[in-house]
């Protein structure tokens, strides 16, 4: 009886600082000015690699992205990443954790919620990275109908590479999400990436890729956690090989705590 009351208490109060309820998939909404939100994700995907003994295995390759997200005004938010990954194809054995680069980016929401047809904010970022720098643009759009939320990202990255290759990126994604209750949503949530003009063109990791999945998110009062494993669409009856960036499946975790 007193740990219901508890828990009722903890999800009755809620500060809805910037919650992903689709993993892939950035809200139209912004951190309010003077906000701050630490949002920790982690993405898993198994792929090829060589054991100590030499013999063909599967290993998770790991991304982790912490993201410290700052209101400047009540629209504008700035966004500071640290991201860090590893490589199965190129170890054996443990496969640590390598420093990958920083990111700034700022996105701005334009006017206010339901003032237009489609919510709409603006997504701009700048990405040093320990072989290129990246330049992304998002258009990020919203639409909610009562407990329903139709989101859509259209983005795009520009890789200027130190060796001198550049290339575009394209990977937008979208879903729908359902409030069941105040502190759970639950969501369909689709993703897409290719490589466009750069020079593994034609290989397997520039391809298209397709991955689709549902999307769970909890909410507490100051914290929130979303996890979303996907299924890829396409290749399903290619023999995966040593180098593949992408698994049969994927799954993102995302932690976001409010300070």
């Amino acid at each position: 009886m007193r740990f219901g009351l508890l828990l009722t208490l903890l999800l009755s109060t809620f500060t809805y600082a910037n919650p992903r309820p689709l993993a892939m998939t950035y809200p139209y909404q912004t951190v309010p000015k003077d906000g701050l939100e630490v949002e920790q994700f982690v993405d898993l995907t198994p792929v090829r690699t060589i054991d100590t003994t030499g013999e063909l295995t599967w290993a998770p390759l790991t991304e982790l992205v912490t993201e410290i997200e700052y209101g400047l005004t009540d629209r504008l938010e700035l966004g500071l990443y640290l991201q860090l990954s590893n490589d199965p194809a190129g170890s054996t054995g443990t496969l640590p954790l390598g420093f990958d680069g920083i990111k700034q980016r700022l996105r701005y929401r334009v006017l206010e919620q339901d003032e237009l047809p489609i919510d709409l904010s603006l997504y701009a970022e700048v990405a040093e990275m320990v072989n290129e720098l990246e330049l992304e643009f998002k258009i990020n759009l919203q639409r909610t109908l009562g407990p329903v939320r139709l989101m859509a990202n259209l983005s795009a990255e520009y890789e200027i590479y130190y060796s001198g290759e550049r290339e575009w990126v394209l990977n937008p994604s979208g879903g729908a999400t359902v409030q069941i209750k105040p502190w759970l949503h639950v969501g369909l949530e689709y993703w897409f990436n290719v490589e466009l003009g750069g020079a593994g063109t034609g290989t397997f990791n520039a391809a298209p890729h397709h991955f689709l999945g549902p999307s769970v998110m909890v909410q507490l009062k100051k914290l929130w956690f979303t996890v979303a494993p996907y299924v890829r669409l396409d290749n399903s009856r290619r023999t995966p090989q040593l180098g593949d960036l992408y698994g049969p499946v994927w799954v993102r975790t995302v932690l976001g705590i409010d300070l």
